[in-house]
């Protein structure tokens, strides 16, 4: 195992929580610009997700780090000019096409898998990248049906094919068309100067990990990890080369990395207020969360509803640097409604009314309705609040 020289740069626990959101995008002024494709090509990649209440997740990530950025216009930032592709990394994700070459190891790994949960029938696979080539891109249904029946894992031939070729790099996910994959060709998709597996794992690695550092601006190997969905191995084996320096956090009690030109900085600006997606990068793990912001992140949607203790799409909010509460959103109509609201006491009241403000603004309602506050004393102070913003 290579040796790593010791930490030279100590970091108290806030400096490193700076340097975090600063990472993120949600810490000093955005690079408007840019856009939302400058939010992906900084984050490295953006969770994709079925759930949609104010809107989905991919449309949640720039709008904090943005503001009311158009939902057209975010859905035309990732998916036109060859600028992005989907691929499995944290999770489904839409990642820059830059970063193709590195999940070459990945394609790899898929091509020399043993065994599937779905069998592909002889011929199918051929026959779809034929059609591909002649009619593409496609959905699965246009390639001849994603289902044999109703149930959603009965795949059909077909999709097994057009999936296990979107694993292998042959096909390309080029958008997402009323929540279908629509497929084409990566000889067509990918830049050329792009379209290569000529990395090796080892690089392939060693760049997905100095880019993660750098997406999270301070990490733990398991935060690093985490981000890509790298084994902790996998990370040992190149994090020495990576370019990220050793640096010591106060209280995290084990060895953290860290993006040098993050420290070269200090991390100043204005901080966003703002709801969060449960899938925004900023929150990926639950460890990392609960070190950095005192706060326990869990996704409740897929958890019975008696046993929800904060709603099924509870949103964290962000104000001043930390996270002050969470709302369980919902929308009738014109009117955003804030079905649950928790809050981290009365100071927490301001940013939690200016971050559901903002949102109903963006979500185009007029309205924003306060059901049930987990401190009933602070309901008619955040209502009282709201008033005040949308006038």
């Amino acid at each position: 195992m290579t040796t790593l020289p010791r930490p030279t740069t100590t970091l108290t626990a806030d400096d490193a929580r700076r340097i975090a959101l600063r990472a993120q995008g949600l810490l000093g002024a955005p690079d408007r610009r840019a856009g939302v494709r400058g939010v992906l090509r900084h984050l490295g990649a953006v969770q994709l997700d079925t759930i949609s209440v104010l809107a989905r997740s991919h449309e949640l990530v720039p709008y904090a780090r943005l503001g009311a950025v158009g939902r057209q216009a975010v859905e035309a930032a990732y998916w036109t000019d060859a600028h992005a592709f989907e691929y499995w990394s944290h999770a489904a994700c839409i990642l820059p096409i830059e970063e193709w070459p590195h999940f070459a190891f990945r394609r790899r790994a898929y091509r020399n898998r043993p065994h599937w949960h779905h069998e592909l029938p002889d011929g199918t696979y051929d026959q779809v990248i034929k059609q591909l080539r002649t009619e593409g891109p496609l959905t699965a249904t246009e390639l001849g049906g994603a289902k044999k029946t109703n149930d959603w894992w009965d795949w059909s031939g077909t999709k097994v094919a057009v999936e296990r070729a979107l694993m292998y790099g042959e096909v390309v996910c080029v958008e997402r068309r009323g929540w279908k994959r629509v497929y084409d060709l990566a000889e067509r998709a990918v830049p050329e100067a792009l379209l290569h597996d000529e990395l090796d794992d080892t690089e392939c690695l060693r760049r997905l990990v100095r880019l993660a550092g750098e997406s999270l601006g301070v990490g733990t190997r398991a935060d690093i990890a985490d981000y890509h969905r790298l084994k902790a191995e996998q990370v040992d084996a190149v994090i020495a080369d990576s370019g990220l320096v050793p640096v010591e956090v106060e209280g995290w009690g084990r060895p953290a990395w860290a993006d040098p030109a993050a420290l070269a900085t200090p991390p100043r600006g204005r901080h966003r207020t703002t709801l969060l997606s449960p899938f925004d990068s900023l929150i990926w793990e639950r460890a990392r969360t609960e070190r950095i912001f005192g706060f326990t992140h869990r996704l409740e949607a897929y958890v019975p509803k008696p046993k929800r203790v904060h709603g099924y799409f509870a949103m964290p909010v962000l104000a001043g640097g930390r996270l002050v509460g969470r709302v369980d959103p919902a929308r009738e109509g014109r009117t955003l409604v804030a079905k649950q609201v928790a809050l981290d006491g009365p100071k927490a009241v301001r940013g939690v009314a200016e971050a559901l403000a903002e949102a109903a603004t963006w979500v185009n309602c007029t309205n924003v309705r306060v059901e049930r506050v987990d401190a009933p004393e602070l309901r008619e102070p955040l209502t009282r609040e709201l008033a005040g913003l949308l006038g």
